[in-house]
């Protein structure tokens, strides 16, 4: 049975993708810092295929002691060594940090470790695993890695670093793991939240319409993206950026 790994796997893109895994018959270990979350996703789906674990990814004793978890959980279900993919996921998900002027130096590297030495940690962790199976890597960057709004340095220049190591773990892992990045656009996450913080959604006909495919996305459509890359449809992609944003980043603004 095909077993992957998801980051920040508790609540909003992350849970897309670990629903959409189990019910396509994976394993999945999700990692999530957030312990309410994580005793929710546990709870919602109570299956011996998902492993629901606490985890702050930029912590390296942290990773390390999920990594000994995960390794045990399969070994207790006679599983084969290794797993099939790694989906990086975590980090903080309010791009705003400010104007760059006021902005700490712990502030700013509260974005860079959540993304960046997060992804870093898992990979480092993942890869003897994921040369076992000949596995995939999937880094969660973002558009805002290639476009901006004002005041968003430290998020954007954290999802521009995944992209730079997408390629370079693209060249130094093939060809047995194949590595590529998701760029999601504006996914709508508020029903993947955690039952406290989840909240009706509404949007206005303009939100939908500045959208080439008319509408706003959601986890599903990263999860199916997700799903894809790790298949053996795309066996000869590697070192790609894919941006899944509904057409947004293609589209000419001019302002009226």
């Amino acid at each position: 049975m095909r077993t992957a790994i998801v980051t920040g796997g508790a609540q909003g893109i992350g849970k897309g993708i670990v629903q959409h895994l189990l019910a396509e018959s994976w394993r999945v270990a999700s990692l999530d810092s957030d312990a309410d979350a994580v005793r929710e996703l546990a709870a919602e789906m109570p299956l011996p295929q998902l492993l629901s674990l606490k985890a702050d990814v930029s912590r390296e004793a942290q990773v390390a002691t999920a990594f000994a978890k995960i390794t045990a959980w399969n070994d207790a279900a006679d599983q084969p060594p290794g797993v099939d993919l790694l989906v990086s996921n975590a980090g903080l998900a309010d791009p705003v940090s400010g104007p760059i002027e006021d902005l700490s130096l712990d502030r700013w590297r509260q974005w860079q470790d959540s993304h960046v030495t997060g992804a870093f940690l898992m990979v480092r962790g993942a890869v003897p695993l994921l040369r076992a199976r000949k596995g995939a890597i999937v880094l969660m960057a973002s558009t805002r890695a290639i476009q901006s709004e004002p005041d968003c340095e430290a998020y954007a220049t954290a999802k521009g670093a995944l992209c730079a190591l997408n390629h370079a773990l693209a060249i130094s892992l093939g060809p047995d793991i194949r590595v590529n990045a998701i760029l999601p656009g504006w996914i709508e996450t508020r029903p993947w939240q955690k039952a406290a913080a989840r909240s009706d959604v509404a949007h206005r006909d303009i939100d939908e319409a500045q959208h080439p495919v008319g509408r706003v996305g959601t986890p599903t459509d990263i999860a199916a993206t997700v799903s894809f890359l790790a298949s053996e449809g795309a066996g000869f992609i590697t070192g790609q950026q894919i941006a899944v944003d509904g057409g947004m980043t293609r589209r000419m603004i001019y302002a009226g």
